[in-house]
């Protein structure tokens, strides 16, 4: 991306610019300043070193826009030239435009993936929209835009590969294939052959879901450019391994004909879409109706800008929800939003938008509405009914971006008691963010089974009976309802032989379900003896009953980032006590592993002012980074945990850990809060153990070093996979490099485990590779002491572990060791498995 520099006279003048262009585009754009000098009498002026150290902080090979505004900026500005290489000075353009204008125009092309001639272009012509409105020049002057690369000097290579997916193309295997287009620079093409389609963009989530691509379907896909050959075998290793799904065939759930059953004697005849039975009132979930005007616009590019910030800001909510179910849903299912970011980078819908507004003089969000509502008829030309249902995801993300343009706030539900959410249709998005404690089951007059509203239903464990008679809308809350998520009926105010009958299939799951709790609470030991401790991550104080409900042995990993996060003050040291207290007194002296505040970087938090986004967040200022460069909030948080360690197993964990350095002077910083304890003759378990967290490369380089300084290990794989991947797990594009059971990966779990038993200390893993079922044999033949997961997880975990014997599992692992490829492991370890 283009790096842009503002120089000026004045830091508070170049400052201001920078905050406004900031916002323009959510922070998304390198952005540095280069302003005044350091001399409190005469602070107006320019100094050529504070500008190349501003161009050397934002520079790329992408280039660096410099904008100037009088004087000797332009002179400081040609001297820092020359303290770069001649080939860094190729990449830095020094630019005439207005300093304000031309920098807001700048960073929205630059946000926007422009070249840098195009954002020299939008820059110099910042004015105009201002001129024309002004009456100064003519509004027929015509607006730069992009342009297609072609690779006619290429020849068009082309491959036909056949669909074996068992569901086809549908939104997981169909954003892996868009974002595999998209690493390349070639054109590449998809036609369904099967259908007889046109060919269509390869890197168009919208265009690639349409071309309704089944089981068996045959596709013709084809690229003319420089690595066209590379984009093709990449493209083909997709198909061979099934995109890393399984290619059993397709079992549908009872789906009852949406001409449902008017109600006879309160009972209702819908869909199964989510098993198990719910008695609760009702309570009805309407979500604000978003009402938009059409009108004509005078400056279509300052409302294509407009149209930009709500895109931007709906990507980073789908980010933030796509880290919040990948917690409570696991990272498979929470893989149906990288479908919703890819939606958003769609260039075919983009392009769309952007040429209804210039050409048209459409507001933002009639434009969004009209190509949303384009893609959406697409979908529904669709003969197969399981892809026509994908149209969902589509309207879930277009209202998003609309929401967002009006300036409607996010609506959610909040419930106080128990009850069954009743509503026209949910949304994948309003479905996710149910709370299974206080939604006991999903009543909805749309919707199907194999909707991704119905499986994050499941997933959940949340009953749900769809497409039922819309008289249930006309209830009043409070009503009494039953239903049925396994033979598809609901009940208003049911008859006692109804209730009777309900409730004891209720107890009977129920009662499997404490049979499988029971057996949870037994510790995980192998056929031949091997015990393996299974904790718990959690993120709350409630998440901690379900953790010991469901048999955890303690608390592998205590995100203490909640405490922080909606409030405008960070938490004082008696809130965070009273926490931390709370919960190990939950766990009963079963171990508690608190680590310490993990944020900045990817997590900011406005109260603690951290200055200006980062480019790069994940290999940024975070975790323990911050926190020895902030000591009192450090400190704060440290007394809180040692005082609540009097009488309990507490445990602290350091994140982020990438060097000796930082761990000796943590452990500084736990001495001094300790010695200030003692003096005030404040409890606190003085034995404590303090470990760190093992998720960045150079931890597990030296983790025999490491070891030498802390009492345990925990192995952060979420964050290690994305560190040796070199691929950041947001990034839809790159996402899928991302891949725990990678060797690449295992073999660094394996030498920290090495590490570890050589320094006598034991070592765990909380990230969530420990819940996937193929990965426990894996894990277990490492050697790991301690595995770490969701709560609803460990008693399947438990389960598999006393399957194993510890030679079986040592012999998979040293098998996978050996492999290439995520796939190949995944695959090896299924035919082990099965065999």
């Amino acid at each position: 991306m283009v790096g842009i520099v503002i120089v000026s006279h004045s830091k508070q003048l170049a400052l201001g610019v920078q905050e406004l262009a900031a916002q323009m585009v959510q922070g998304n754009v390198r952005l540095a300043v280069a302003a005044g000098i350091e001399d409190a009498d005469n602070p107006l002026g320019t100094d050529p070193i504070q500008v190349y150290e501003a161009i050397a902080s934002v520079f790329s090979g992408d280039g660096v826009l410099v904008l100037m505004d009088l004087g000797s900026a332009l002179m400081s500005a040609e001297m820092a030239l020359e303290f770069l290489s001649e080939a860094q000075r190729q990449q830095v353009h020094l630019c005439e435009a207005p300093l304000v204008e031309g920098a807001i125009a700048a960073v929205v092309a630059a946000a926007a993936g422009r070249n840098i001639q195009q954002v020299i272009a939008e820059a110099r012509g910042a004015l105009v929209a201002k001129a024309i409105q002004l009456g100064v020049v003519s509004s027929q002057l015509s607006v730069g835009s992009s342009e297609t690369t072609t690779h006619t000097e290429y020849p068009t290579r082309e491959i036909r590969l056949t669909v074996s997916n068992r569901l086809g193309l549908h939104a997981r295997p169909a954003a892996q294939f868009v974002a595999t287009v998209t690493r390349f620079q070639s054109q590449i093409r998809v036609r369904n052959l099967t259908r007889n389609t046109e060919a269509i963009r390869g890197d168009s989530i919208n265009q690639v879901a349409i071309l309704g691509v089944l089981q068996g379907h045959e596709l013709v896909i084809t690229a003319a450019g420089a690595d066209a050959d590379e984009a093709l075998a990449a493209l083909q290793a997709l198909f061979t391994t099934n995109f890393g799904e399984d290619n059993t065939s397709y079992e549908p759930l009872q789906a009852v004909d949406h001409k449902v059953t008017p109600a006879i004697g309160g009972e209702l005849l819908g869909i199964a879409a989510s098993p198990g039975v719910a008695i609760a009132p009702v309570v009805h979930y309407q979500p604000p109706i978003i009402t938009i005007t059409e009108y004509h616009v005078d400056d279509p590019e300052l409302e294509w800008q407009r149209l930009h910030r709500a895109i931007c800001t709906a990507k980073q909510e789908i980010q933030t929800l796509f880290s919040q179910a990948s917690i409570q849903i696991g990272d498979a299912e929470a893989a149906i939003f990288d479908a919703h970011l890819l939606f958003l980078e769609d260039p075919v819908l983009l392009e769309a938008a952007h040429q209804r507004i210039l050409d048209c003089h459409l507001n933002a969000e009639a434009a969004w509405q009209a190509v949303v509502n384009e893609v959406a008829a697409s979908y529904h030309t669709l003969e197969d009914s399981y892809l026509q249902e994908r149209v969902d995801d589509v309207v879930d993300v277009g209202q998003r971006v609309l929401r967002l343009l009006v300036g409607n706030t996010h609506s959610e539900l909040h419930l106080s008691e128990p009850a069954i959410v009743v509503a026209n249709d949910l949304t994948p998005s309003d479905t996710a963010g149910l709370d299974p404690k206080k939604v006991l089951g999903i009543c909805t007059t749309s919707g199907s089974a194999t909707s991704h509203s119905a499986i994050i239903a499941r997933t959940l464990g949340i009953p749900a009976v769809l497409g039922v008679d819309a008289e249930v809308l006309h209830l009043e809350d409070g009503t009494l309802m039953a239903l049925d998520g396994e033979s598809g009926k609901a009940w208003v105010q049911p008859e006692p032989d109804i209730l009777d009958l309900l409730e004891a299939k209720r107890e009977a799951w129920q009662t499997a379900q404490q049979e499988a709790r029971a057996t949870a609470h037994q510790p995980a030991i192998t056929r031949d003896g091997r015990q393996v401790s299974i904790f718990a991550n959690i993120g709350s104080i409630a998440d901690v009953q379900v953790a010991v409900a469901n048999g955890a042995e303690g608390v592998g990993l205590l995100r203490t980032e909640f405490l922080y996060f909606e409030r405008a003050t960070a938490p004082t040291e008696e809130e965070q006590f009273t926490v931390y207290q709370a919960i190990a007194q939950v766990l009963a002296r079963r171990p508690l592993i608190i680590r310490t505040l993990d944020i900045g970087g990817d997590k900011p938090l406005p109260y603690l002012k951290l200055g200006i986004p980062e480019a790069n967040p994940f290999l940024g200022w975070r975790g323990i980074r911050l926190c020895l460069d902030r000591p009192e909030l450090f400190k704060t948080q440290l007394r809180a945990i040692l005082r609540a360690s009097a009488g309990h197993n507490i445990k602290v964990m350091l994140p982020m850990i990438a060097t000796v350095a930082e761990v000796r002077a943590a452990k500084e910083i736990l001495s001094e809060v300790k010695a200030e304890l003692r003096q005030a003759a404040i409890p606190f378990d003085r034995a404590i153990a303090v470990g760190i967290m093992i998720e960045v490369p150079s931890a597990v380089a030296i983790a025999d070093r490491l070891a030498a300084e802390v009492d345990f290990f925990s192995i952060g794989t979420n964050d290690l996979s994305q560190y040796v991947m070199a691929g950041d797990r947001t990034n839809p594009r790159v996402a899928t490099l991302v891949d725990a059971l990678h060797p690449a990966v295992l073999r660094m779990v394996q030498q920290t485990v090495q590490a570890a038993r050589t320094a006598g200390i034991w070592v765990g893993l909380c990230g969530e590779l420990a819940a996937d079922p193929l990965a426990t044999p894996i894990l277990v033949g490492l050697g790991l002491n301690e595995l770490s997961v969701n709560p609803q997880a460990i008693p399947l975990l438990k389960q598999a572990i006393a399957q194993l014997s510890l030679a079986e599992a040592e012999a998979i692992a040293a098998s996978v060791l050996q492999q290439d490829s995520a796939t190949d492991v995944r695959a090896l370890v299924q035919n082990l498995i099965s065999s």
